[in-house]
């Protein structure tokens, strides 16, 4: 319970001081990132439990990367993360996960995720602001990519690349459970950080 609310902490902390550095008041960042005004003001307060979806929301608004939102201060030129040291930001009904491991730093930040996919769940993802290139590699089992409305079987020992700006979602396929390797790249820029 102590690290939830230390995570919500840090949370409200990296959303505030993002948005200030955007200059952006929170009717327009709710306006932006289409949340409610109560859900951020409560979320800055380090209250409430944000979705998945609410954070690569407020994270494209922001400029900044999902785990830019979540991260306490910098522990040094090497960080090597324990997978189960990572809570999941998104679980499925049937046991799928993705973690968020870590986000590289400077001018083009990336964001280094680990999927667990089960047969036939899917995750339906949130375009990403302009700019925004995702990378799938697929390290065990079979999975079907769909960008802009077009399905991609991706199988084991196979990688994909696309936009983000686009709607896409990703499924489990076959009989046995996904497992995947995925970046985010985002865009360069001075409101991008890791």
């Amino acid at each position: 319970m102590a690290e939830t609310a230390a995570a919500l902490r840090t949370l409200a902390q990296n959303v505030k001081a993002a948005r200030a550095r955007a200059g952006l008041s929170l009717e327009e960042l709710s306006r932006r990132a289409q949340v409610s005004k109560g859900a951020l003001v409560g979320l800055e307060r380090a209250q409430g439990n944000p979705n998945f979806s609410t954070l690569v929301r407020l994270a494209d608004t922001l400029g900044v990367s999902v785990s830019a939102l979540l991260q306490g201060s910098p522990e040094g030129r090497v960080r090597i993360v324990d997978a189960d040291a990572v809570a999941p930001l998104w679980t499925g009904a049937r046991g799928s996960e993705a973690r968020l491991m870590l986000t590289t730093s400077g001018p083009a930040p990336t964001e280094i995720w680990r999927w667990r996919l089960e047969p036939g769940e899917e995750y339906p993802s949130h375009p990403h602001q302009a700019g925004v290139v995702e990378t799938v590699s697929v390290t065990a089992g079979r999975m079907v990519l769909v960008v802009d409305g077009t399905e991609h079987t991706v199988e084991a020992g196979r990688t994909a690349t696309f936009d983000g700006d686009k709607p896409h979602g990703y499924r489990g396929a076959g009989d046995e459970t996904c497992h995947l390797v995925m970046t985010v790249h985002l865009p360069p820029g001075p409101a991008a950080t890791g």
